[in-house]
Parts: C-alpha cells; structure tokens; sequence
C-alpha cells in the first residue's frame, strides 16, 4: 500500500514514536537507514517497514510504501532515508561483564560507550534513570544498530550494585586520588565499571558503594577525558 496522506491515522501513529512518551507507552521505536534495519532483523527486533516509493527491499516482514512528503515526516534527518523500520523494545537480562552508567546526558556519548561495549565485549549496559534515552534518533545513530547486540536495562544504581555484589561481581569506579592505574588493577573476571555524568562524573553516594577505583594515566595538561572515551580506553584495558 502506498501512503501519501500526511493526515492518514496509521502515518499519524507511526509520527507519535519520534516523541519519547509514545515510545515509552507503545514500547516501539523508529530507526533509520538500511544498515539499522539489518541489524534489528538480525536480533528479531523489527516489525515493519516504511520505503520511499520508488524504491525496493526483500525484507521478509510487513512492508508499507509512502511518499517522499510522509517520509519526510517520519524522518529525524536532514536527507531523506529510502527506508524506515519500526522496532519493539528488547527486554534486557543482566549476563557478562557490565558497564554502569550515572546519568549519562549526551545521546553522542550514549551512543559511542553502546559501540566500544559490544567491542570490547561487555554483555549489559545499566542506565539510571536519569540517562539520555536510548531510543532517541541521536542514539540509535551513534550506536550504530550495537542497541540490537547488547543487554540494556534500567535501573537504580544503588539496588542494582547490591545485586551484582551478590552475584560475585567486583564493582570498579574511577578516582584519579586514591585509584590505581589501570594497567596495574588485578582484574577480576566478573566485573562492573561505573562510569559518570559529563559535568559532575558519578555521584559520590554511587561511587562509595565501588570495591576498587582506577584511573587513566594521562598528560599532566589534560584534566579530564570525555566520557566515552575514556570508557572505551577502560573497557580496552579490562578485557587485555
């Protein structure tokens, strides 16, 4: 079928995904581009389609052509995408190593510390409550369909920190006084680093719950690193 209204209820519907409170209610989220798609069909995650009339994919799932006016008003891009798909939300279990994240604001930062996560192989991502979404366009963009090949999974950090205690895990925090160097921490085989917000880092309730602090050597001229990089430099030094 072919939709050109952009008035047609199911183009309406399908709009609402782009504000987070739809997502949140109906459980789905949009996501942009071929490479996306693939991935979400990888991991069972994508319902249907949106393809700008014209155009053509075999994807073996429900598959719905729209004008390039509607594409335009389903898309967060400045150009226009050939395909869009509409995914439901994956229910994350906590597995493998874990990376802990306080109130990470930045969806670029989300996005990246999603990536070097699945590459360095960490198997969850925690988020606080308070952390960027992690189905916003900006996101999903970033992370590069790595959303579809991690455990991602909500929670408060004090309670969830507990639980992993119990399950054996070692808690790491970043201190630049009082950590030790990375490269000489005695690395633990089931572990969960904390990494914090872009201005004020993790909160310091959060971090006293932590077994062991480390820090990232570094030139004396650099004060701090961005946060996903320098988780991506730990989760590095972690799995060696």
């Amino acid at each position: 079928m072919l939709y050109t209204s952009l008035n047609n209820s199911k183009i309406k519907e399908i709009r609402k995904l782009k504000e987070k409170k739809y997502r949140d209610r109906e459980n789905l989220f949009l996501i942009e581009g071929e490479h996306l798609i693939k991935e979400a069909i990888k991991n069972n995650a994508l319902m249907e389609i949106f393809v700008l009339e014209g155009h053509k994919y075999d994807f073996k799932v429900q598959t719905n052509y729209v004008s390039i006016e509607v594409m335009k008003s389903l898309s967060d891009l400045p150009s226009v995408p050939k395909i869009i798909g509409v995914c439901r939300k994956q229910k994350g279990e906590i597995s493998g190593n874990v990376v802990i994240l306080d109130d990470v604001q930045d969806p670029g930062n989300l996005g990246t510390i999603i990536r070097s996560s699945v590459a360095f192989n960490i198997k969850t991502i925690i988020l606080s409550e308070k952390c960027a979404d992690i189905y916003s366009p900006k996101v999903l963009r970033s992370a590069q369909g790595m959303i579809f090949n991690i455990n991602i999974i909500k929670a408060n950090i004090p309670e969830i920190i507990s639980f992993l205690k119990e399950k054996g895990y070692i808690i790491y925090g970043t201190k630049v006084n009082g950590g030790k160097e990375i490269k000489l921490l005695e690395k633990n085989k089931k572990f969960a680093i904390i990494m914090g917000n872009e201005g004020n880092g993790v909160n310091e309730e959060n971090l006293k719950l932590c077994d062991e602090y480390l820090y990232i050597p570094m030139n004396k001229a650099c004060e701090s690193l961005n946060v996903a990089v320098a988780t991506s430099i730990i989760l590095y030094e972690l799995g060696r």
